[in-house]
């Protein structure tokens, strides 16, 4: 099929986990009816060139730009959205940079938007209810409150878009510092403020192929909110699982919330009340990440053990 003829997606954050994924789904796909466009800050980078090798269109685009963003997704059937809270630590710059991504998609008659987004907790966790702090004055977490009241800049603007809600990542075991670390006794703990709920995760790679999946469905989906997850798993669950794949115990530490939000690292109180969230509404929580529309979307779906299997050589071990 000649380029000209072919459905062109355009994939914000190319260079990164879910918007990677995607492209690198859509180069694999053996229809030929779709090409991808990545778009990047920089198409100079490694990331950026190894894509264009294996055929993705590379394109500039800033996120703070919008006109930008518009000339890269002109001429494109379907647009990929997705916002990096953890690249600016600014829940204000995302609200911003989901505004430019809505309006961009509107203003070149995007045809089908896939928003990359999560919950809004504050409409479970009201900003005066004290079952967790509030942060930044406006926020309970601010990383998914920002993308969760985007939703409605993309529905306000009329763009035909998906609400996509990922898990969470389990590469997050490989390069957010939450790997087995060792305790004073010498044995390994994954620690997390989860109690015994479970915790919805996937594979970075499955996200990128589930929203292939939902533009491959065409308008089916339109205005829908999919959930996506390889896996709901305890902590006991995943620690047994990545003892199983280093070959040594791997014991999980719960730990009250509130401990967790004192850990000293960037975004820990975000990321503890992330996890109280998850645990104190597991079943919504959960509910939401259908494992079975996961896999109709994607066949390949991982499981831990298999991504394990793939992975665990990768995980920081000191």
């Amino acid at each position: 099929m000649p380029m000209s003829e072919k459905t062109i997606i355009a994939v914000t954050g190319a260079t990164g986990a879910q918007g990677g994924g995607l492209v690198r789904a859509i180069l694999a796909d053996d229809s030929g009816e779709y090409t991808a466009r990545a778009i990047t800050r920089n198409v100079e980078s490694d990331k950026a060139s190894a894509l264009a090798e294996a055929g993705a269109d590379v394109t500039a685009a800033d996120l703070d730009d919008v006109e930008s963003l518009e000339r890269a997704f002109e001429g494109a059937h379907g647009a990929f959205c997705l916002t990096n809270f953890w690249e600016h630590f600014s829940p204000e710059k995302e609200a911003q940079q989901a505004a430019n991504l809505a309006q961009a998609a509107k203003n070149a008659g995007v045809r089908h938007a896939i928003w990359s987004t999560l919950e809004d907790t504050r409409d479970w966790v009201p900003l005066d209810d004290d079952r967790m702090p509030t942060l930044m004055d406006h926020y309970k977490v601010p990383h998914f409150d920002a993308k969760g009241a985007a939703n409605q800049t993309f529905i306000d603007l009329g763009v035909p878009t998906t609400f996509l809600l990922p898990s969470f990542y389990w590469e997050n075991f490989i390069y957010f510092g939450m790997g087995p670390q060792k305790g004073p006794d010498g044995v390994y703990g994954l620690t997390l403020p989860m109690g015994d709920k479970k915790l919805p995760g996937i594979a970075a790679e499955d996200i990128g192929r589930c929203a292939f999946g939902i533009f491959k469905q065409g308008d089916a989906l339109i205005g829908k909110t999919v959930g996506i997850a390889g896996q709901h798993l305890t902590g006991t669950e995943m620690a047994a699982a990545l003892g199983e794949a280093l070959g040594f115990e791997v014991r999980y530490n719960d730990v009250p919330p509130e401990v967790y939000r004192g850990f000293d690292f960037p975004g820990a109180e975000d990321l503890g009340n992330m996890f109280q969230f998850k645990r104190d509404f597991n079943d919504d929580f959960c509910g939401a990440r259908s494992i079975e529309q996961s896999r109709q979307l994607n066949p390949a779906l991982q499981t831990f053990a298999g991504w394990l299997a793939e992975n665990a050589d990768q995980i920081p071990i000191e």
